[in-house]
């Protein structure tokens, strides 16, 4: 009887820390899915919406580029379908360190992401006609494999009414001839500090310069956040000379038409 009364009370002490053991275990994490309410949009979804600051959007796209970090981010992201360009966008400074190559200015960091997976909430407006997601909360996709595209060369869709459908896209233009740009004292030179010529060397001045294909001359531009002073891009802007032939890559910003902002410029 004393045998059979202290297996019971084993197999009672089992039954209890089996029990025990249960409770005490994690319960598996489960992500969020997007709800009927805030669903995640295509790239065509997103296209379709207005500009006007009426619609709220809701996308997912990998990060091909940043502006430097100042409590948030000016974003260049895209999918396999379209681009997005969003405008000092909210994103952790641990987030953000994320996602871009490097945040160390010694060593020439040019703002060139790597391809990290996002989600952004926002709202979609236009300025100048660029087509931008504002008021937008970024956030890291856990667990997604990262995406870079490849540049596009869309030199021959400049001056048609084709080029505003690559908007943000990655592109490159090839054979651009540098033509004058003309500074506050009524010099020509290949480039400008700021759009007016009102910037100087060590002033985070924007890089402004000229260049034409097929008889039409664009502005295109360094943005100082992009790729500061140092950068190989920054560089290769302030060595240019008028006549110069280059290939450019960067993404196809908009303001009052084509402004690239350029991430690589190659003198031929």
């Amino acid at each position: 009887m004393k045998k059979l009364f202290t297996l019971m009370l084993a197999l009672l002490t089992v039954f209890a820390l089996v029990g025990c053991t249960k409770q005490n275990e994690p319960e598996p994490v489960v992500e969020p899915e997007p709800t009927e309410d805030n669903p995640v949009m295509t790239y065509a979804e997103y296209a379709a919406l207005p500009a006007d600051g009426s619609a709220t959007v809701v996308i997912e796209a990998y990060v091909q580029a940043a502006q430097s970090y100042w409590n948030g981010a000016t974003l260049y992201l895209q999918d396999q379908d379209g681009a997005y360009f969003v405008y000092q966008g909210q994103i952790s400074e641990e987030d953000y360190a994320k996602v871009v190559d490097s945040t160390d200015y010694s060593a020439g960091w040019k703002g060139l992401a790597n391809g990290t997976k996002v989600h952004v909430e926002g709202t979609k407006t236009e300025w100048a006609g660029e087509v931008e997601i504002a008021d937008a909360v970024v956030t890291l996709v856990d667990g997604a494999e990262k995406w870079k595209a490849e540049a596009e060369d869309v030199t021959a869709l400049l001056g048609t009414d084709g080029l505003a459908e690559k908007m943000n896209r990655a592109v490159k233009f090839t054979d651009m001839v540098v033509e004058p740009s003309t500074d506050a004292e009524g010099n020509e030179v290949a480039f400008l500090y700021n759009w007016d010529g009102s910037g100087e060397e060590g002033t985070d001045s924007d890089l402004y310069f000229n260049v034409s294909t097929g008889g039409n001359t664009y502005t295109f531009v360094i943005e100082y956040y992009l790729c500061h002073e140092g950068s190989d891009a920054y560089e290769a802007v302030r060595s240019l000379n008028v006549g110069d032939t280059v290939n450019i890559e960067g993404f196809l910003y908009w303001y009052e038409g084509a402004q690239p902002h350029v991430t690589s410029v190659i003198v031929k």
